[in-house]
């Protein structure tokens, strides 16, 4: 299925396999509070009997390890439930493949979505409501992240909670920098970075100071940050775009000057890899990337907040597990006692610890696990200590369908093309405008 699908071609696909309990789950969520989709049969088997629930998981390698070693866990520590994890692929595959079986009625019962995914389906009705569900298996919601569990909150219910949230980090290679004479920190900001970059150049061309991802590569997510330090936006929370805004422009002139002008930055299409493997002197990447970063490079990695410039700007990132709204009430339940086991307090530091994804919960820190964990990987605490200065990004880029993909194209043609930045966000601004049409219809219809 192609990743352009609009909203309104996933609505005509959902109602085209099962549209009656889709229309029946999104009436619910208009007005309701409390939520277990009304066409959710009471029961699947015998009282006593093992639940079984399918799970749709997005990681591999390391990461995949790590999440498949969080359903054994959960199933070796209980027999009421038993969790059947399958691997989909990248967040982008798993979100087609769930329309995909929500057109054929073959959907799991519980998901990984990333933070651009699960807003759209949210609005299908294809997600569950979660607190009553929360509250039948003591799941305490105070204690989890404000700022990552908000962003899955619609009119005072959650609907996605987090679980693989990541923010941007400032990453440097510490031999470069010690040859550099540069002092062992990140740059505090931009401005200091220029002055420090040309020393991290290699005149023949075989390293640059920084690298930038590429279109393909979440750019539009690692932009959104600066956007905020020069002081734009993408957008306002009422899908009012701000792709023309003079100091969002600001922000796309200095990524293009970095790469055409100064030349001390190139656009990347493996922006990890350059790293570890050299080409480049430092980066912006996900702090989820931090664990194996740091297990393959050879040289010491160091990292700090990201730069400012105007403003401090930071965004969150990553994915959060949400239950589908065709899954049986049991199951349900079922997929709601694998949420609150995977991001309890103990769960979600040994997650965090096998990753350098962010620990979702607060009580996490006080750990005795986590306080030594941060005494022998300051890198980690640098990132946990960042995450109180970030915020959700915004509905241009999380909110409306691809337009992770409309900003990221279009600051491909700014810093590849040298494209002059005011006539190119000219033209994202006016199709992220449309693409959010649609959106704002839905959300009229789910909402009010």
């Amino acid at each position: 299925m192609k990743q352009t699908l609009t909203r309104r071609e996933l609505l005509r696909l959902m109602m085209a396999g099962s549209g009656a309990a889709v229309l029946a789950a999104c009436g619910a969520q208009s007005g309701q509070s409390t939520g277990q989709s009304p066409t959710a049969p009471a029961v699947v088997s015998q009282p006593g009997s093992t639940v079984k629930i399918t799970y749709w998981g997005s990681f591999s390698g390391n990461l995949g390890e790590a999440e498949q070693a969080m359903v054994k866990a959960f199933n070796d520590s209980q027999d009421e439930v038993e969790v059947e994890y399958q691997f989909q692929g990248s967040y982008e595959e798993t979100a087609q493949k769930f329309t995909a079986a929500l057109q054929a009625n073959t959907t799991p019962d519980v998901i990984l979505l990333s933070d651009v995914w699960w807003f759209g389906f949210y609005l299908a009705g294809a997600i569950t409501a979660l607190d009553d569900l929360a509250r039948q298996v003591n799941l305490d919601f105070s204690d989890y992240e404000p700022v990552l569990l908000n962003e899955g909150v619609r009119k005072g219910v959650h609907y996605w909670i987090p679980f693989a949230r990541s923010t941007p980090l400032f990453y440097y290679n510490k031999d470069i920098w010690a040859e550099a004479g540069l002092p062992d920190r990140a740059p505090e900001t931009w401005a200091e970075f220029a002055e420090w970059a040309p020393k991290l150049v290699k005149s023949d061309g075989s390293r640059a100071a920084f690298g930038h991802p590429n279109g393909a590569s979440y750019i539009a997510w690692l932009f959104q940050g600066v956007v905020w330090q020069f002081g734009g936006q993408y957008s306002q929370p009422d899908f009012t775009m701000t792709m023309t805004d003079p100091n969002t422009l600001r922000a796309a002139q200095f990524y293009q000057d970095t790469v055409l002008k100064e030349k001390w930055a190139i656009l990347s299409p493996n922006l990890n890899q350059d790293f570890i493997g050299g080409a480049i002197a430092s980066m912006m990447a996900s702090t989820g990337a931090l664990a194996g970063i740091q297990a393959t490079a050879t040289f010491p990695v160091g990292v700090g907040f990201l730069p400012r410039e105007t403003n401090f700007g930071c965004p969150t990132g990553g994915a959060g597990l949400a239950i589908v709204s065709r899954a049986p009430a049991e199951k349900q339940l079922a997929a709601m006692k694998y949420i609150a086991f995977a991001t309890s307090s103990t769960n979600a530091g040994m997650w965090a610890r096998s990753t350098g994804y962010m620990p979702v919960r607060i009580s996490t820190k006080q750990t005795p696990e986590m306080v030594e964990f941060f005494n022998q990987n300051p890198n980690f605490k640098t990132a946990v200590d960042q995450l109180p200065k970030t915020r959700a990004q915004d509905a241009a880029r999380v909110f409306v369908r691809n337009g992770d993909q409309i900003i990221g194209k279009g600051l491909e043609r700014i810093i590849v093309n040298g494209e002059t930045p005011s006539a190119v966000f000219a033209e994202v601004n006016n199709e992220l405008t449309q693409a959010a049409q649609p959106i704002l219809e839905d959300l009229k219809a789910v909402e009010g």
